[in-house]
């Protein structure tokens, strides 16, 4: 499988930094489907290409927990003979995002201006089986912006009733955020194909929603993208509809496929509403009038504090000004009445760095927060929240890490997201929590989300501090 992204921004040889791959040297990286490979072809000041080449391993397809043929069960050597280590799909998408990771998030240290802005780029890919023909291909990407160029060949030119090849070379040509671009590519590809490489579940719900942030709740086949992405699972698909939804200000039982709620009684809670319901239930127990969201991302919890009347005051903190956009749309703040408006306050700031505005609140909550932090910045990150703002309750939620061996499309030492810079066992999550409870003259107690699993417990953990009396 082929990849190439090109760019004539000059100087163009700067596509290197927003990759995090240098133009001078090639690289190789095992994945999962087998081995991936970075070089540029090309590089100079006036035009910069870089491939990612996928090399995939038939044989460790086979052994993976879904065996994927081009035509379902196939014929008996199917498994082993197919178009997947040719065809571009998930296994090359799942590649990028193990690739380019530090790219997707649209993080550049070196030139984060460019990071930020759109530039002029080129992608191809040269074989994308696409179900339901090349007429997909423009209307999934034309409306982000891309001139689309998909170009089909006849599968044997010499006999025409053969009809043509499902294989599209897909070329696009605009100007975009190299971020923005790969998740593109990154949610778009195992669409076309319309199957992926591994069981679909629902943490696939929450990749769709970060991947897609941004363009795909306006998109006007965002059903149709969000069934095949998710394998065509109705459950899956209404979830992920509902929550674009609350993004794109469209109310969800306006969505064509919409259900009652007394029908979904029986459907087993999603994790991160799990998680929510837990961190909720900690404030109600610690009867916490003014809460702060640090990192509140795209307001999700926001919103259900909002939704609790006995809060009087929720300060929303993320270092994220694009997070807070999307929060301040999901939350929809232009419709917002006066009063549930005096009650959020929304700020841009960074939890490593003293903040007079989370002075005097009762509680702190650090939702899946922790674990985006370099190791070394969270002691600052502690004091910033136990020692300066010093609420009186404080609620941290963070992976389980022991618990990865449960998830089926997680590869052996792979994080749950590409921004984890850590993700923690039980007896680190404790030690770390006891100590910061220690040292700033907080009680600690632990409490698992999810199944809690008797090998390697559940899949989040929770600590809840409460300020030791003076």
């Amino acid at each position: 499988m082929l990849l190439s992204i090109i760019t004539t921004h000059r100087p163009a040889t700067e596509l290197g930094f927003l990759l995090h791959k240098n133009p001078a040297r090639a690289q190789c990286l095992e994945v999962a489907a087998g081995t991936a490979y970075v070089c540029y072809p090309e590089a100079d000041e006036t035009r910069c290409t870089a491939s990612l080449i996928l090399d995939v391993d038939p044989i460790a397809l086979v052994r993976g927990s879904k065996r994927l043929t081009s035509d379902g069960e196939g014929f008996g050597l199917g498994q082993y003979v197919n178009d997947r280590p040719y065809a571009s799909s998930s296994l090359l998408a799942v590649a990028m995002r193990r690739v380019f990771s530090t790219a997707m998030t649209g993080r550049c240290k070196e030139r984060p201006e460019l990071a930020a802005a759109s530039i002029p780029l080129q992608i191809s890919v040269p074989a994308v089986r696409c179900r339901g023909g090349a007429d997909l291909v423009p209307r999934f990407f034309e409306p982000l912006g891309w001139v689309v160029e998909a170009v089909t060949s006849p599968l044997d030119p010499n006999i025409p009733e053969w009809g043509t090849s499902p294989y599209v070379d897909v070329r696009l040509t605009g100007s975009q955020r190299l971020a923005d671009a790969l998740h593109h590519l990154y949610v778009l590809l195992p669409v076309l194909d319309d199957a992926k490489h591994y069981w679909v579940s629902s943490d696939e719900v929450d990749k769709l929603v970060r991947a897609g942030s941004g363009w795909l709740e306006s998109h006007p086949e965002k059903g149709l993208i969000a069934r095949r992405y998710l394998a065509h699972r109705h459950p899956l698909t209404r979830d992920a509809l509902a929550r674009l939804a609350e993004i794109d200000d469209t109310e969800p039982e306006d969505i064509d496929n919409a259900v009652p709620l007394a029908e979904l009684a029986d459907r087993p809670q999603p994790l991160a509403v799990q998680r929510r319901g837990a961190v909720l239930a900690a404030l109600r127990s610690a009867g916490a009038r003014t809460v702060a969201d640090l990192g509140c991302g795209e307001g999700t919890l926001v919103a259900e504090l909002l939704a609790d009347r006995s809060v009087e005051r929720i300060v929303a903190v993320d270092v994220s000004c694009r997070a807070l956009e999307i929060a301040g749309r999901r939350l929809r703040l232009e419709r917002m009445s006066e009063r549930q408006r005096s009650r959020l306050e929304i700020v841009q700031g960074a939890l490593t760095y003293r903040d007079d505005r989370l002075k005097g609140l009762d509680a702190a909550v650090l939702m899946e927060v922790i674990e985006h932090v370099d190791p070394p910045r969270l002691a600052a990150l502690a004091h910033t929240v136990f020692g300066q703002a010093a609420p009186s309750t404080v609620v941290v939620t963070t992976p389980n890490v022991e618990h990865n061996a449960r998830f089926a499309d997680l590869a052996a030492g792979q994080f749950r997201h590409r921004d984890h810079r850590f993700e923690w066992t039980r007896a680190q999550f404790r030690r770390w929590a006891t100590g910061t409870a220690h040292r700033y003259r907080y009680v600690v107690r632990f409490v698992p989300i999810g199944t809690d699993d008797p090998e390697v417990g559940a899949p989040t953990q929770m600590a809840v501090f409460t300020k030791e009396a003076a």
